[in-house]
């Protein structure tokens, strides 16, 4: 199997993984933007995930001998009556994952794609880096480690208040848009979607939606400048998720959430590869980073797939309910982003954790760098934070420059990982 055996090679794999991790969040907020039902999302999502796990284990898990002390991934596939514990700690890391992923897309609805990505990846690494920093053995530099992790501290604060003022600025937009239709006597449609913050009823099926409507609210959406009251008003009105008029600390209960499942996804991940716990009898190697990493995807792919076909027939968030046939229906341009989205995903977790057990996970968190990636995204395609007020403008500034200092320490605490 390949093995990272330099730093600079596992650096290498991290910045790859950086702009993939970064980029599929963005796909999947523009589906949601466009009206397309996360559950069928994320379903898509999910199976493509999973794809690339097996591709990568039946490519990279496979090259160079097979040994005794380092299987590739078939043979250590007919073990599982010996590492069943390390499968256990990959299955629960592909479990936390996928609450965080379905997590997350609720809270780019919420909070918008920038902030969210910002505040779940500090999180993460204020949390999940110190939990990786004493099970791998104390191997990255703590007196660079730690102020790392204290500017993603900051961030995450910085990004609270992004979220808080970006939210008052957007009530404020409203507020004047609704005063001067009232006044205006006019637009009467408008204004009681403003008013009453979009509580018209929406197709519960997504059969039943007319495609040609759909067409007509993306081509009204695309007309409306971004950063106004109207575009605020037909996103809403055209998106899957509804949040207008929701309490701001919704959108960050999710977000926080999101976040304490990321920073458990890795801890277990390096539980499973490297038993710090000793679960695993003397004479049995260690599960193999492509084998756990599959075993990771598949559990995943379980629990995603069980828990958005009970999300189809109970949605929460103002979603609209739907029906495993109108899934399948629901194919097309929408589907083919959603595969690729969760293949781009599946390959940056590949990368994150092959470079991660070269120079230690702690480090290999610098990947979440990747809302640097998002909040371009964001700005360019979505428009987020278009006529901001200054103090919005300030915040943002502030987070993303604590984000890039972070970054750059918690890359330089890389060390080489030492034998347990």
């Amino acid at each position: 199997m390949y093995l990272v055996k330099d730093i600079s090679s596992a650096v290498a794999l991290m910045g790859v993984a950086l702009v993939l991790l970064g980029t599929w969040p963005v796909v999947l907020a523009v589906l949601e933007r466009r009206g397309r039902l996360p559950q069928h999302t994320f379903l898509d999502f999910s199976i493509t995930n999973f794809v690339a796990a097996v591709l990568v284990a039946l490519t990279f898990g496979q090259i160079g001998p097979d040994t005794p002390e380092h299987p590739n991934f078939l043979t250590q596939l007919t073990q599982i009556q010996d590492n069943w514990p390390s499968i256990l700690f990959a299955a629960a890391g592909g479990v936390t994952l996928s609450l965080g992923m379905l997590a997350t897309q609720y809270g780019w609805a919420f909070v918008g794609l920038s902030v969210t990505e910002v505040m779940a990846s500090s999180l993460k690494v204020v949390i999940g880096t110190t939990i990786n920093y004493f099970l791998d053995g104390r191997i990255n530099k703590a007196e660079v480690l730690f102020p790392g992790v204290g500017c993603f501290l900051i961030a995450a604060i910085l990004g609270s208040l992004v979220h808080s003022s970006n939210a008052a600025d957007n009530q404020e937009k409203l507020a004047k848009s609704l005063a001067n239709e009232s006044s205006n006597a006019r637009n009467t449609d408008y204004e009681d979607l403003t008013k009453h913050l979009l509580e018209k009823d929406l197709p519960k099926d997504p059969e039943e939606a007319k495609p040609d409507g759909a067409h007509q609210a993306t081509q009204k959406l695309e007309k409306v400048e971004a950063g106004t009251a109207e575009f605020l008003v037909h996103l809403e009105e055209k998106r899957s998720i509804k949040v207008l008029g929701s309490h701001a600390l919704v959108g960050l209960a999710i977000v926080i959430f999101a976040g304490v499942c990321y920073a458990l996804f890795t801890p277990l991940f390096n539980l499973a590869t490297n038993d710090q716990l000793h679960t695993l009898p003397a004479s049995t190697p260690h599960l193999v980073v492509y084998a756990a990493f599959f075993h990771f995807s598949l559990a995943c792919l379980l629990f995603s797939v069980a828990l958005n076909l009970y999300l189809l027939y109970r949605p929460t968030a103002g979603v609209p309910s739907s029906t495993l046939r109108a899934y399948l229906r629901d194919g097309g341009e929408g589907r083919l982003l959603a595969l690729l989205a969760g293949m781009v995903s599946g390959l940056g977790n590949a990368l994150t954790f092959v470079a991660g057990q070269a120079a230690g996970y702690a480090a290999a968190d610098s990947v979440q760098a990747l809302p640097l990636v998002s909040t371009f995204w964001g700005v360019v395609l979505f428009g987020e934070y278009r006529r901001a007020s200054r103090r919005t403008y300030t915040l943002l500034a502030s987070m993303l420059l604590m984000f890039v200092v972070a970054m750059a320490v918690l890359m330089a605490s890389s060390a080489h990982r030492k034998p347990l």
